[in-house]
């Protein structure tokens, strides 16, 4: 049975014994992007929703009415 190993065998392949300098011509190029980017371009958006925004203050709004009525609550 023969099997197709895509990995060569390091005592047959090719190349200058490990002790000594690896020849010019030898070493693959330097490797090239597959991709030429990471996407479409999408344009960043600029601060906060309106609904986050509205909730947000709401609920600033309710914490301070609670705080100025039991405040009020305490003087009387």
């Amino acid at each position: 049975m023969t099997t197709n190993n895509s990995e060569p065998d390091p005592r047959v392949s090719p190349g200058p014994p490990p002790d000594s300098l690896v020849p010019p011509g030898e070493t693959p190029p330097a490797e090239a992007s597959a991709a030429s980017g990471t996407g479409p371009y999408q344009a960043p958006t600029r601060g906060w929703s309106k609904a986050p925004m509205a909730a947000i203050i709401v609920l600033a709004v309710l914490i301070a009415a609670f705080f100025l009525a039991y405040a009020v609550v305490l003087m009387v």
